[in-house]
């Protein structure tokens, strides 16, 4: 009896020592990275889609019909006013400018002859030598003879028009565009575009602004002077397609007259600085107004700020290290961070990074978060 029951103790105790054996520890508590809730005055910008266009953009169109012999100036290369840009075949023009020139003397030796005439007739018709009539045909002949000469004089000088149409000139200063007409081609004032050019420094930047943003703006100033003086002073940026800002500040140069119909949006005009022709008409890119600066403004990285269904919350760690998934109201972003209009408080921790690791309730361990370090690391992993 005594040995069995020593059996079955041992028994017992073996099968403790299994189960404390299979029991696994707790794991630790993650590690996460927390930045504090900073404060500063955060300038408040909005943007809009833009479009980029020449200052001035002159078409280059064929005044007389006739065909292209040259063209003078090669493409995308900068153009002064007056340059020389296409060439017209100029001899049938210069054929009709001499011909009207020998009109126009015949015109001018047949006033001469008829002048001579009535100054002859005048003593004449008082001596009664000659009749009423005769002298009045002489006089009219004058006349007719004096508008004839009239007459050829503006033929040649519409003849000395087409003749210089036959250069086509640059009428500003700029870049022109690849050629549309070819040498050989026969052009005319129908026949379209031979090229554009364009003035681009500095260059326009067009962009749509709601109506409801107007009527916004317009509340804000007293009259239409202190609202231009408003505009005139407004910082306008520049955002390339590739997301880098455009080193020089614009200007808005003019709103138009009217709210579009079918947008409902006003177009608005802005002056960029191009000296380097680095911007070409046709670019998108996004217009940011500074319009004015929120003071005293809380701020969160926006890696820290989650969104859900609309609604965005942040993992708030305590003082005991524990977790709290905190909503939030947020407001305008200026570069990585977002300001953050309700419910933090100024030097209140966040998780930035590990977020994926924790949830309401959870003690964690904290390290502080660097900001830009992600990048580095993916440098040098790319570097490997």
């Amino acid at each position: 009896m005594n040995k069995a029951k020593t059996v079955l103790t041992l028994l017992a105790t073996l099968s403790l020592a299994g189960c404390k054996e299979k029991a696994k520890p707790k794991p630790p508590p993650p590690t996460v990275e927390v930045t504090t809730v900073t404060q500063a005055d955060v300038p408040i910008y909005h943007e809009w889609i833009g479009s980029l266009d020449g200052l001035t953009n002159a078409e280059i169109r064929a005044q007389v019909t006739g065909y292209l012999i040259a063209q003078n100036y090669r493409e995308g290369d900068l153009i002064k006013r007056g340059d020389l840009l296409f060439e017209i075949d100029p001899r049938p023009f210069k054929a009709v400018l001499d011909q009207d020139k020998g009109l126009l003397a015949q015109a001018e030796a047949n006033y001469g002859k008829t002048e001579l005439d009535v100054k002859r007739y005048a003593p004449l018709v008082k001596d009664k030598a000659i009749s009423q009539e005769e002298y009045d045909d002489a006089v009219q002949a004058d006349l007719q003879a004096k508008a004839a000469v009239v007459s050829a004089q503006a033929q040649v000088e519409q003849a000395e028009i087409n003749l210089g149409f036959t250069s086509i000139t640059s009428p500003i200063d700029g870049i022109a565009s690849i050629a549309k007409g070819q040498i050989g081609n026969l052009v005319g004032p129908s026949s379209g575009d031979l090229t554009t050019v364009s003035m681009m420094n500095p260059i326009k930047a067009y962009f749509n602004v709601t109506e409801q943003a107007y009527i916004n703006f317009t509340k804000l100033f007293q009259g239409q002077a202190d609202r231009d003086t408003h505009l005139k002073q407004i910082e306008i940026q520049l955002i390339l397609g590739d997301g880098t800002l455009y080193p020089r500040l614009g200007q808005i140069y003019a709103p138009d007259r009217e709210i579009g119909q079918t947008t409902g949006a006003l177009r608005v005009e802005a002056l960029f600085p191009n000296p380097d022709l680095a911007l070409r008409p046709g670019q998108f890119a996004r217009v940011r107004l500074k319009f004015n600066v929120e003071h005293n403004a809380l701020l969160v990285p926006q890696r820290a700020v989650g969104e859900l269904q609309g609604t965005y919350q942040v993992d708030e760690v305590d003082a005991d290290n524990k977790v709290h998934i905190q909503g939030v109201k947020v407001g305008e972003r200026d570069g990585s961070m977002w300001v953050i209009k309700e419910g933090l408080h100024l030097g209140d921790r966040v998780i930035v990074e590990g977020i994926q690791k924790v949830r309401d309730g959870m003690l964690v361990n904290t390290t502080n978060y660097v900001a830009g370090q992600e990048v580095k690391l993916l440098e040098s992993t790319l570097s490997k």
